[in-house]
């Protein structure tokens, strides 16, 4: 279980904080309740960035999350130990959340499957859904599409006072079922530059158009085009939102340990959005909140014509150790924004994403592709990924030996 904003009674809650080091949880979060229902063996907490605010997972608390891969390497974030535990053999399946790109991109990086829900799809509760969590969902990142499908049919559904509803169960009842569905011809569109103007990597290239040669292949109609939008506005909406919960929780703990914060408490990114946050007009939440949508009807123009867009889930390859210092302020804001360029929009619109596993650089690492469908599309998703798995199969379990003889 990632340790962030998904509890399980008795073990910790730290956020990889460490204003929150000495928190034990004392109740399952609902998405917990709904994996132990289905019969999902919990086995501890994985690795998270502090508060999930970086692209990588390299927390002060507990140092660096290693990619199995090549442990000199960044694991992405901010489900970076989750995916970590995944491709490194501990577990078939790791519990991640998502609020810019945070099931994705450690799915790209550690070469594993990672679906972000539509929004609403699964429960927040008890993190306040209604204000920070309409960019952020709870799924996994997994081996396999049909472990992710399965595990989402577990832990899909509505909660009593959501405050978003729950999108509508597949038409063939289950995510499981749709995978034993024939899938329908799509109308693919594929783009490899970044919306903003910035290129990608050439292995993401190359691994973008080959991934629509394959699925041109097998019948889909695949054209190069991309969704438009103000580039500015998924980025400020994300900070602002993200960053007024951020604070709240913060002042929360505060508040619970009846005292001021102290320097050592958070790191120096989070104490740089807490005390921003802070000082900001209420004004500019709502204009974020407004921005949300201008950017929503955008990209929903190009589903007018379009089931699906390819595209990269990362424009950089996977960085080492340490490019990012989630110390320094100016190092995170230098690197973050490129990381989640192509991720974090589809947080603000609620649309389902996934990251593919799709080969590898000339490095030997991970590479991804990203598919985004329509708001509700989970299952078409699912049954493009799995098609392209068939293909396309990738390997399910880094190599060995022992990364110290790596």
């Amino acid at each position: 279980m990632k340790d962030l904003n998904c509890d399980v009674a008795g073990l910790p809650s730290t956020k990889g904080s460490r204003l929150f080091a000495d928190v034990i949880a004392t109740e399952d979060s609902e998405l917990t309740k709904r994996f132990k229902a289905a019969g999902l063996l919990i086995l501890g907490n994985t690795n998270t960035p502090e508060m999930g605010k970086a692209p990588v997972t390299e927390s002060v608390l507990f140092g660096p999350a290693h990619n199995p891969w090549r442990i000199t390497h960044s694991t992405g974030g901010s489900s970076g130990g989750s995916s970590a535990a995944v491709i490194g053999g501990m577990v078939t399946a790791g519990h991640a959340n998502d609020g810019g790109g945070s099931i994705r991109i450690p799915a790209s990086e550690c070469g594993l499957f990672g679906l972000k829900p539509s929004r609403g799809r699964t429960p927040t509760w008890p993190a306040a859904a209604a204000f920070s969590y309409p960019m952020g969902i709870g799924h996994a990142v997994t081996r396999t599409v049909r472990d992710s499908a399965a595990i989402l049919d577990a832990i899909s559904g509505p909660l009593a006072g959501d405050p978003y509803p729950s999108p509508p169960a597949p038409e063939a009842g289950s995510f499981l079922a749709a995978l034993e569905q024939e899938t329908p011809i799509l109308r693919i569109g594929f783009s490899t530059v970044s919306p903003n103007g910035n290129t990608i990597h050439p292995a993401a290239v190359e691994a973008i158009l080959r991934t629509a040669r394959t699925l041109e292949a097998l019948g889909h109609e695949v054209t190069e085009g991309s969704p438009s939008w103000d580039y500015a506005m998924p980025a400020n909406s994300l900070a602002m939102v993200m960053g007024a919960a951020g604070a709240k929780t913060v002042e929360d703990r505060l508040a619970a340990l009846g005292r001021e914060i102290r320097d050592d408490d958070i790191e120096p990114f989070t104490r740089f959005l807490h005390d921003r946050m802070l000082s900001i007009s209420p004004l500019r939440l709502v204009e974020a909140l407004q921005q949300i949508e201008i950017v929503s009807r955008d990209i929903a123009r190009f589903y007018e014509t379009q089931d699906v867009w390819l595209t990269s889930t990362l424009p950089v390859p996977v960085p080492e150790l340490g490019v990012i210092d989630t110390t320094n302020v100016d190092s995170v804001f230098a690197h973050a924004g490129r990381f989640a360029e192509l991720t974090a929009v589809f947080n603000v619109t609620g649309q389902p994403a996934a990251s593919i596993p799709a080969g590898f650089d000339a490095d030997g690492l991970p590479v991804g592709v990203q598919i985004v469908g329509r708001h509700c599309s989970e299952a078409i998703l699912l049954q493009l990924a799995a098609q392209i798995e068939r293909e396309s199969p990738w390997p399910t379990i880094a190599p060995w030996p022992p990364p110290s003889k790596r």
